[in-house]
């Protein structure tokens, strides 16, 4: 029973604190249900690194939240996942900080494998025995992407983490959004609509990523219908889908062009080349301006350099300097032709002492006489003449005529 408090009002009412009501439930509900089976399907599940596993057990009208703890899940012969159909053994409590009732599972087995499992996997089936999973008929995502396309929920946090990346990036990259609901039976007809939407009215459009954020199968469940698998099969542009976390997987994965564990790997991994692209242009860009900046520093240097220099700070040296030196060659020059003219005048002296000794007239100075006949011819030999021939001699200073009288 509840406990009173002491807080009673003017009416004589009981008042209980919320924590009082929570701890009774709590009480009531182990000491009604110790032990009981629960037969449904497994929704929502998470493990997690303390070896806990959390999930609910649903079936089409109701879900009561599970808890599995370590020590009895190592026992597990089976790994729980979403849609599966179990049956589950344990005791039902409550959590008293929330409010929340829940199974504590001391036991879990298989039992069948769930509605949604089997539409999942023959749907899986048919699709793939069409081809749709292919990757001979999968588009090339570009290397180089300028404008991308997202369909997803214009409030979901899908949106914020691509549009995140690409600010982040910094890359110079268009975004469309196309808003559609992305869970319940809306959103089977608001995604193909939004992708053909895309399709025929943004061709220039690299590449559209299709998804939405985590959740159980059933919030995923509209990336499992054979609508949106067709669509996004049938985009001219490249897909890329990004459903759920990274252990999720849809339909949709399958047949997308390429797919991406979450919403933020998918805008990095089509814009990877791009950025690469951009971080060595940017590399080259400041390796330039280094470059650039060292050899204006050097330039500028030797500037400071020749500005200070003494030709520059005192240009009439320079004329001074070479004036002295075309002095210094001009008295060079005329002691060389000075001296060249000597030579010459001495070997010239030389050679006209050589020739003046050589020279009859050197031979008439000693007192000897050349004597020409009437021919002009000179005489060496008596025979040359005759007796009463005129002959002419030749004196170092003058001449005169002379007749032959005798010869020997």
């Amino acid at each position: 029973m509840l406990e009173e408090t002491d807080n009673n009002d003017n009416d004589g009412r009981l008042i209980y604190t919320v924590s009082q009501i929570s701890a009774e439930i709590k009480l009531i509900l182990e000491e009604s249900y110790p032990c009981v089976w629960v037969q449904g399907e497994i929704s929502n599940f998470k493990f997690y690194n303390s070896g806990y596993m959390y999930f609910s057990v649903k079936d089409a009208n109701a879900h009561i939240k599970a808890v599995m703890f370590q020590n009895v899940n190592v026992g597990l012969t089976f790994a729980p996942q979403d849609g599966m159909k179990v049956l589950v053994y344990g005791r039902v409590s409550a959590y008293p900080k929330y409010g929340d009732y829940q199974i504590i599972v001391n036991h879990m087995e298989r039992y069948g494998k769930g509605e949604l499992y089997d539409a999942h996997e023959k749907l899986k089936k048919k699709l793939d025995e069409e081809g749709l999973f292919d990757k001979s008929v999968k588009k090339t995502i570009p290397n180089i992407v300028n404008k991308i396309g997202v369909v997803t929920s214009q409030d979901g946090a899908v949106l914020h983490d691509i549009l995140r990346v690409i600010d982040n990036l910094k890359i110079g990259v268009e975004v469309l959004i196309c808003p559609a609901r992305v869970q319940r039976k809306a959103a089977e007809k608001e995604i193909p609509r939004a992708i053909k939407y895309l399709n025929d009215n943004y061709k220039d459009l690299d590449v559209l990523l299709i998804g939405r954020g985590g959740g159980s199968i059933e919030d995923l469940w509209a990336f499992n219908t054979e609508v949106v698998a067709r669509a996004i099969f049938n985009s001219k542009i490249p897909t890329v889908s990004c459903v759920g976390h990274e252990v999720d997987f849809t339909i949709a994965d399958f047949v997308a062009d390429m797919r991406a564990p979450t919403a933020s790997a998918a805008a990095e991994m089509v814009l990877r080349q791009k950025n690469f692209i951009s971080c060595q242009v940017e590399q080259l860009k400041c390796s330039l301006k280094d470059s650039t900046d060292i050899i204006f520093n050097r330039n500028l240097q030797n500037f400071e350099r020749l500005k200070s220099s003494r030709s520059l700070q005192r240009p009439h040296l320079i004329y001074e300097d070479k004036i002295s030196y075309v002095d210094d060659m001009s008295e060079r020059l005329k002691n060389n032709v000075e001296r060249f003219f000597e030579t010459k005048f001495e070997k010239l002296k030389n050679i006209s002492h050589k020739l003046n000794i050589l020279s009859p007239l050197s031979v008439l100075e000693r007192g000897f006489s050349i004597c020409f006949n009437g021919d002009n011819k000179i005489v060496k030999n008596s025979k040359d003449v005759k007796q009463g021939d005129i002959v002419n001699v030749k004196l170092a200073s003058g001449g005169f005529n002379a007749e032959i009288k005798s010869y020997d």
